[in-house]
């Protein structure tokens, strides 16, 4: 008799979310994926396990992680090192951290301004904050691309985690208005990523 994982993942279709199930889907974690409002009619039942009520959320037998890059580096070295390597990890730290605090940080204001905002709140994008964080993705892109020109991947001959990491907010990339025409490289890169079921459909089959 077949049984269903004992650890879940707890998620939505929001941004940081979708990175923690694309990476999980990847590498084939064995997980239950459970959809979640922690922000909505769930918040108080989700305060005991995430005291900021956000997902994603890994819930395992004697542990729980409510960060998407802790998720991720506990993914990778239970089902698969090669996706956050050892040797390597250094470099990888270094894109999630630069991701964390520039390139996605300037896309996620986007994201926010351009999605969330239309969405659940009644006013307009800030035009200024919007400005504001688009000349911050020009600046930061124009890094990335530089960076790209002379690799396939950000780290090693393999796709890992610091590309996941900094290509959070590029699925969104239209809706959210993130100006990637002036860079080639980029939309090659991130090309190649929608070529991993994983990361190009991650909530395929979920609700």
């Amino acid at each position: 008799m077949s049984h269903a994982p004992s650890d879940i993942l707890y998620y939505s279709h929001n941004l940081n979310p979708r990175v923690a199930v694309a990476v999980a889907r990847h590498l084939q974690a064995p997980v239950r994926y459970v959809r979640a409002d922690p922000m909505g009619r769930e918040r108080e039942a989700f305060r005991p396990i995430n005291p900021n009520t956000r997902v994603p959320i890994l819930v395992e037998p004697d542990l729980t992680l409510w960060e998407t890059d802790a998720i991720a580096m506990r993914l990778a070295a239970r089902c698969d090192e090669s996706f956050w390597p050892p040797a390597r990890r250094e470099e990888v730290m270094l894109w999630v951290s630069w991701s964390a605090h520039h390139f996605t940080s300037a896309g996620g204001v986007l994201y926010f301004e351009h999605i969330i905002v239309p969405r659940y709140f009644e006013r307009a994008p800030d035009a200024a904050v919007v400005k504001a964080a688009d000349a911050d993705f020009r600046e930061f892109a124009a890094i990335l691309d530089e960076t790209l020109a002379g690799r396939r991947w950000l780290v090693g001959d393999a796709p890992t985690y610091a590309d996941f990491r900094v290509a959070s907010a590029l699925p969104f990339a239209a809706e959210a208005r993130l100006p990637l025409e002036p860079f080639a490289h980029i939309r090659r890169w991130h090309a190649q990523l929608e070529e991993i079921d994983a990361w190009r459909d991650p909530f395929a089959g979920l609700d």
